[in-house]
């Protein structure tokens, strides 16, 4: 498919729905990015503006059509000290290297590292972040009058029975509009998304941190912007695989990883917190019908509008009807199926996903969560690989010489295994021992190819190592200490 014919079925394959959708994810960023913003301890419009800025420089520059980018909650989380401490401006810069290191990693096609998280831990972290979501709204059902029960169980009921209706129009969006208007019209006296905080009523400008240029400043900017640069694109790389399997098409992951980067350096430079990939909001688009760029853009430009031009009507939005909104991105956010397939799964891998989901909700932070799982997945694979791993052996010559027959991986899991299968205590005048079934992974498996070799020969056997492949043989001739002047007395800490 030629650029032009990509492009056109990016932007304009779905137009009618990719504009409700975009409407309706517009909405639902509203109350989030204020959120997000209370938490990291900046005024509400850094966050509105950086959902404005992150949506439409992604819906360009990003890997994945359909896929929500803005202000965010586990990126929130990391520049609270920052902000604190050093203020406003500092954070801006921060965003700004933030975004630099991104491109780097785009361009050093870091998005490859997606292939070492297994499935496990992506259901962990898509159910981990379905428990999220739901427990973000509790503040909202929590002391509220009944009214609100009543206004979410109404939404809810929308959400889901409006289908059976029609598909052309998005039930979340009937579904705040039409208690918006209920709301207003009897003056309810619930929570509305006003009451979150003040919303903007300028459009953002272009601006350079007010920060000295120096090498004090980068020394307090950059661990902050390296860890927003980790967790964003972790949460970017997560969310595109999920949303790659909900559309059904694939993504571009370093093209992602640069676009992620250039919206950071964009919003950093109009006065906006760093942001990232959103999973909730990314659902919210797919369900409601949203699949191009169109989508994302309409999501960013119609934010900004709503809250500038007509945040009056805006805030006046019960936030009831965004929380059922929400539930039902956790309901279908969460991978039901897993949980009857624990029995039948192998046990290693529900550990990984129970492991990837305690992390995640005990600690809030989805980067946490994620690397446990990716480290016990490498455990467990490690461990099995290990297992692998079979020495058989024969007399001949009479019984003078041994003949073991190597079959298997020998790396720093499986090297104790592989020193054991040896008898070393046997008398015999030659060892020959036959790695052509074999590889040499690591250091650690040609230490123990060390290890044999010398304790045979203190049994004053003569050895012989036959079948080393090229790549085994390469490790051997650079590693290996039991051929060379002084080896032995090395290897043995003499």
């Amino acid at each position: 498919m030629s650029f032009f014919s990509r492009s056109r079925a990016e932007w304009f394959a779905n137009v009618s729905r990719d504009l409700l959708a975009g409407t309706v994810v517009a909405l639902a960023l509203i109350p989030e990015a204020i959120a997000f913003s209370i938490i990291a301890g900046v005024d509400p419009k850094i966050g509105l503006y950086a959902s404005f800025s992150m949506a439409v420089v992604i819906a360009f520059a990003g890997g994945r059509p359909g896929m929500i980018s803005a202000a965010t909650g586990a990126m929130a989380l990391v520049m609270v000290s920052l902000v604190k401490e050093h203020g406003l401006q500092y954070l801006l810069a921060a965003t700004v290297l933030t975004g630099v290191l991104q491109i780097i990693a785009g361009w050093v096609r870091l998005g490859a590292l997606m292939r070492f998280v297994s499935r496990s831990v992506i259901t962990g972290f898509v159910n981990a972040l379905a428990i999220l979501i739901f427990m973000a709204q509790l503040p909202e059902l929590i002391n509220v009058s009944w009214h609100a029960y009543a206004m979410v169980g109404a939404g809810l009921a929308i959400i889901y029975l409006f289908p059976l209706v029609t598909r052309t129009i998005p039930s979340p969006l009937v579904a705040i509009v039409g208690l918006s208007a209920v709301a207003i019209y009897f003056n309810l006296d619930i929570h509305t998304v006003g009451d979150m905080g003040q919303l903007p009523d300028s459009l953002p400008v272009f601006l350079l941190p007010d920060v000295p240029l120096n090498w004090a400043t980068l020394s307090i900017i950059f661990p902050v912007s390296a860890t927003l640069a980790v967790v964003g694109l972790l949460e970017s790389m997560m969310t595109a695989s999920i949303v790659d399997d909900l559309t059904g098409s694939p993504s571009n992951k370093n093209r992602e990883c640069v676009g992620q980067g250039l919206a950071n350096i964009v919003t950093g430079f109009i006065g906006g917190m760093a942001g990232c990939a959103m999973i909730g909001q990314s659902v919210i688009n797919v369900k409601s019908g949203g699949r191009g760029r169109l989508s994302t853009l309409t999501a960013g430009v119609l934010l900004l509008v709503m809250v500038v031009f007509i945040g009056d009507w805006v805030g006046r939005i019960p936030m009831a009807a965004l929380v059922a909104v929400m539930i039902m991105v956790s309901i279908g956010t969460f991978n039901w199926a897993s949980l009857r397939d624990l029995r039948h799964n192998p046990k290693s891998s529900s550990v990984v996903m129970i492991a990837t989901v305690a992390v995640v909700v005990a600690t809030h932070d989805l980067a946490q969560g994620v690397l446990v799982g990716v480290l016990l997945s490498g455990f467990f694979f490690a461990h099995k690989v290990g297992q692998i791993l079979h020495v058989r052996s024969r007399g001949e010559d009479e019984g003078r010489m041994r003949v073991y027959t190597v079959t298997g991986q020998v790396f720093f899991a499986s090297a104790e295994r592989f020193i054991k299968a040896f008898d070393f205590d046997e008398v015999i005048d030659t060892v020959r021992i036959d790695v052509s079934r074999a590889h040499f992974w690591d250091i650690t498996a040609i230490a123990a190819l060390d290890k044999v070799v010398v304790r045979f020969r203190r049994e004053a056997a003569e050895v012989e190592i036959v079948g080393l492949n090229e790549a085994s043989a390469t490790m051997v001739d650079k590693f290996a200490v039991h051929d060379k002047d002084g080896g032995e007395d090395l290897l043995l800490g003499h």
